[in-house]
This record gives structure tokens, C-alpha cells and sequence, in this order.
């Protein structure tokens, strides 16, 4: 199996391409990485519970494949089309993670996958808007802020949940900063106006 996923921080500055972020490549490019995920940020603070959830897995940053482990950024609070600059680069953010199978594997539990999902806590992907370098330590700074307002977590929910939220679904199947495959499959969720729901 060919996997990117085990990951340890890197001392420095790194380059960030618009496909990726030097020396940290996608293997399997069939279902990984493109332009709209080009960087995955998990947010530092779904350790605590992770480490909590799971006592006896090893936990160190990067553990979930992320490139960016942050700190302040989590999904009810970030927005779908939300743009950051950290050091040189900016970044907008496109979708919440669905994880494959490999989440099992790097973690010895078939179970993880739905553990990840049930949990809620996606991290995200982001795309680069301009190209640049950054490094740990860096500020994370917000230099636009969607007007959608779709957050992650809303992706999250929806996507896990029946079509109950109709007008939510309807932002999502329009929202321009989510990637077309996000956008079809809430716009085939939609109901007809004649149609009754269930």
C-alpha cells in the first residue's frame, strides 16, 4: 500500500506549491490532493479529546496525515471560502476531510474511519491562493472572511445527516468556494418544490 499519511513535523521553512507543500506529497493522487486539497490543517486542539478517546495510541503531531496541525482554527469557526495568510502563502479553505481507509491502517483500527466521522472533528483542506513559504510557529492570520456562511462544520452535518435542513443544503449546492463533487451531491439531496419530505 502506498499512503502519505505518516507524518512528523519538519524544523524550518517549507515551500508551498499550488498542488502541495514541498517534500510533503500525495501518494494516491486518484482520490488525494488537486487544487482544492492541496494543504490538510487538523486542528490542535481535537488532541485532547482524541487522546482521551484512544489512551493508548500514539498521538504526536501530524498523527491524522495533516500537513499543518493549527491552533485557534476549528470548524464551527471556519468558514467555507474563509481566505488565511501564513508567512508568505494564502490559503482558502474548500471542504472538511473525509477520510479512507488508510486512517484505519495508520492507526491499527479498522474502526477509525467511523470513529473520525462520528466525532465531527473533519479538520479541512485548503487550496493555494498564492504560493509562498511558511513554517512552524508562523501567525495564522484570517485576510478574508466568507460571507456564505457555510462553516465546515455545517459540511460535517450535513453530510452525515438526513435532507431535513433544507435551506442549509441549498447554500451548500450553491456555495462557490465548495468543490463541484461537494456541490452535486448536496444538489441531489434537494427535494423538488412539489415534493413532500421523507
Amino acid at each position: 500500500m502506498r499512503t502519505s499519511i505518516f507524518k512528523q513535523p519538519v524544523p524550518g521553512r517549507v515551500h508551498v506549491a499550488r498542488l502541495n507543500i514541498e517534500g510533503d506529497e500525495q501518494s494516491d493522487l486518484s482520490v488525494h490532493g488537486g487544487p482544492d486539497k492541496a494543504v490538510y490543517a487538523y486542528p490542535a486542539e481535537h488532541y485532547t479529546a482524541w487522546r482521551r478517546e484512544l489512551p493508548n495510541a500514539d498521538l504526536p503531531w501530524g498523527a491524522f496525515g495533516e500537513n499543518l496541525t493549527t491552533e485557534g482554527l476549528l470548524e464551527n469557526q471556519v468558514s467555507i471560502g474563509d481566505r488565511y495568510r501564513i508567512g508568505t502563502t494564502e490559503l482558502v479553505v474548500t471542504q472538511p476531510r473525509a477520510p479512507c481507509y488508510k486512517l484505519g491502517v495508520r492507526f491499527g483500527r479498522p474502526d477509525m474511519v467511523k470513529l473520525f466521522h462520528e466525532s465531527g472533528r473533519s479538520g479541512f483542506y485548503l487550496a493555494v491562493a498564492r504560493e509562498g513559504e511558511l513554517g512552524a510557529g508562523d501567525t495564522i492570520e484570517r485576510v478574508a472572511q466568507d460571507g456564505g456562511g457555510l462553516t465546515v462544520a455545517d459540511v460535517v452535518r450535513l453530510y452525515a445527516a438526513d435532507a431535513a435542513d433544507q435551506a442549509l443544503l441549498q447554500r451548500a449546492s450553491r456555495h462557490p468556494a465548495l468543490p463541484a463533487s461537494w456541490r452535486d451531491y448536496f444538489r441531489q439531496r434537494l427535494w423538488e418544490p412539489d415534493e413532500p419530505p421523507g
